[in-house]
């Protein structure tokens, strides 16, 4: 991760580092800022990340992304024979967004080509509602076509601990990059995203509506049984009889991005996206030092639900290992998931801090190494937090790489003595 040391200040990582999030997230916005000059990572660090607060980027971000030039005609429209050419016989997710299955739309795999075929017919008959219509969704596109470089991650989604993990690990392949390509009409159901992770969005063509809402607001948006909203543009939202507190939503932003526009999500804000022309869209999520603790508040509340909901089994031998298995099956990630997550980030953090101690560097001239500092204070912090926590207690330390008391000691010592005594 390389970015430019001159807009990196030791005050803009070590004292955030001490900053109450609670506090700087408060903040209400009553408009999505555009972005359509040049902004020093620091300052959207400070301004949107930090606070939790949506932005959108101009397409001077995109411009020479080399999917704009590749993947759209001089029309602006989808280039559905260079695709096809391409990458035509890729198995790729498509999602029918007619179709309910629980809280998502049902999906099944079609080959890439057939897609295609269907979309230009889709078009062809003039988006008929008779007709399904079919969204490829979450395609693995980095993964399955790793030579072929379709875009640069914008250097304000660098500080990406999600995506860095998975390319570390030999055991497993994920990542959590992703293609998403439509026709108009296609969309994606009232969501927050996964582990509440930031999301970032760029339209490499065709334009996008966003109905995003701040974190809190989607308690207003359940039914009298306590279920989200699966679609907060039906008409049945407003019927108070199925949604009581539909009339207390507040804060709701429309956002309509166009082609080339890149909009950054902030973590737990709930989304509904409407393609409003066909549309390719490029989406990464991540989680970092400004939002890992979200990320915590998260996995411990989807914990409580499932010892919510098999709390009559208390008694049974395994009880706690149990509902770790739930959990992971429910979100993806597990306590132990979480822990080795975060020493896999601060191994490396500390491999990099030391690498430069090690050669006895200038420490203000080297790239992004303040934020390697900050990185380090967030996951100590919240370590020290897990460690507290009655249920983390429970899981086996024998199945971690290190134990976490000692690891906890271990980077405070690195952090407050070796690292202290360098500066």
């Amino acid at each position: 991760m390389k970015m430019d040391a001159a807009n990196l200040t030791h005050d803009t990582f070590l004292k955030s580092s001490d900053i109450d999030v609670n506090d700087v997230r408060k903040s209400q916005v009553s408009a999505i800022d555009v972005i359509t000059e040049e902004l020093h990572y620091s300052q959207f660090f400070v301004k949107y990340m930090l606070p939790n607060q949506p932005c959108l980027f101009g397409s001077q971000v995109t411009s020479c992304w080399k999917s704009v030039k590749d993947w759209v005609t001089e029309e602006g429209r989808p280039n559905f024979k260079f695709l096809q050419d391409r990458f035509g016989r890729a198995v790729v997710p498509v999602a029918n967004c007619a179709g309910k299955h629980y809280d998502s739309q049902p999906k099944e795999d079609m080959l890439f080509t057939d897609y295609i075929k269907y979309w230009k017919d889709y078009i062809d008959s003039d988006y008929s509602t008779d007709r399904k219509c079919l969204y490829l969704k979450d395609w693995h596109f980095n993964r399955e076509y790793p030579g072929y470089t379709a875009y640069k991650t914008p250097v304000y989604f660098l500080s990406d601990w999600l995506n860095e993990f998975w390319e570390s690990r030999e055991d497993q392949i994920d990542d959590y990059k992703f293609v998403y390509m439509g026709p108009k009409g296609s969309w994606t159901p009232f969501h927050a995203d996964v582990f509440r992770s930031y999301s970032w969005s760029a339209n490499v063509c065709g334009r996008k509506k966003w109905l995003l809402f701040p974190p809190g607001q989607e308690q207003n948006l359940k039914d009298v049984h306590g279920n989200l909203a699966y679609d907060v543009t039906s008409p049945e939202m407003h019927d108070g009889t199925k949604y009581p507190n539909y009339d207390k939503v507040s804060g709701m932003l429309e956002v309509i991005q166009e082609a080339g526009e890149v909009i950054f999500v902030p973590s737990g804000w709930y989304h509904q996206v409407i393609n409003m022309d066909d549309t390719i869209s490029i989406n990464h999520n991540w989680i970092n030092g400004c939002n890992v603790d979200i990320c915590w508040d998260f996995i411990q509340s989807e914990l409580k639900s499932v010892e919510d909901a098999i709390a009559d089994c208390r008694d049974m031998d395994g009880w706690h290992k149990q509902c770790q298995l739930i959990l992971k099956a429910n979100s993806g990630m597990d306590y132990t998931d979480l822990f080795t997550f975060l020493h896999t980030i601060a191994k490396q953090r500390m491999k990099n801090l030391n690498t430069v101690m090690a050669t006895n560097e200038e420490f203000e001239h080297v790239n992004f190494n303040y934020h390697d500092v900050f990185d380090l204070n967030k996951i100590l912090n919240l370590l020290k937090h897990i460690l507290k926590n009655k249920d983390f207690s429970e899981i086996d330390y024998g199945t971690l790489h290190v134990n976490p008391k000692d690891f906890v000691a271990s980077l405070n010592h690195f952090l407050h003595n070796e690292l202290t005594s360098y500066l």
